[in-house]
């Protein structure tokens, strides 16, 4: 009798964080649905009417919108992965944007985010390279070392 009511506590607890988690294959549904309604956008540019590439666009940004959603909700329910932790660099925060150039010592190799799927980050094509920056994750260029992307606050 012990048994069973502590394997149902535990599934009790342990029930609703699996429910909550984004599988690859929920991902993948959610990146078909925002190529279907990219296509769908490009055909109504092409083919329709003022209301059908406004319709069109609607539907991309909600297929979007509910992408970001489901990314925020895995996050939500994964919170040791995104834990900030004991993190220290050698030069002092800045807010990087989109287009500025780092010096070499803010991406070497020591900043590269290894395994950016763990984190659920899109896998860095080319001299393309996910480097932490304090709490922020940036998508750098390593040859010209211009910032391609910013995800401020990412690590909790």
């Amino acid at each position: 009798m012990r048994k069973f009511i502590m394997i149902a506590l535990l599934a009790a607890t342990a029930a609703p964080s699996v429910a909550m988690a984004q599988s690859a294959g929920e991902i993948r549904r959610d990146n078909r649905d925002v190529r279907e309604e990219r296509r769908d956008l490009r055909q109504a540019q092409r083919y329709g009417d003022r209301r059908d590439v406004r319709d069109a666009r609607g539907d991309l940004r909600d297929a979007r919108q509910e992408r970001r959603e489901d990314w925020q909700d895995y996050r939500k329910a994964h919170r040791d992965v995104y834990r900030g932790g004991n993190w220290r660099a050698p030069f002092r925060y800045n807010a990087w944007n989109t287009g500025q150039r780092l010096k070499p010592a803010y991406y070497s190799s020591r900043y590269y985010i290894s395994d950016p799927y763990r984190y659920r980050l899109p896998a860095a094509r080319g001299d393309m390279r996910w480097v932490r920056h304090y709490n922020d994750v940036l998508l750098v260029n390593v040859r010209s070392g211009a910032v391609v992307q910013v995800h401020r606050g990412f690590f909790w």
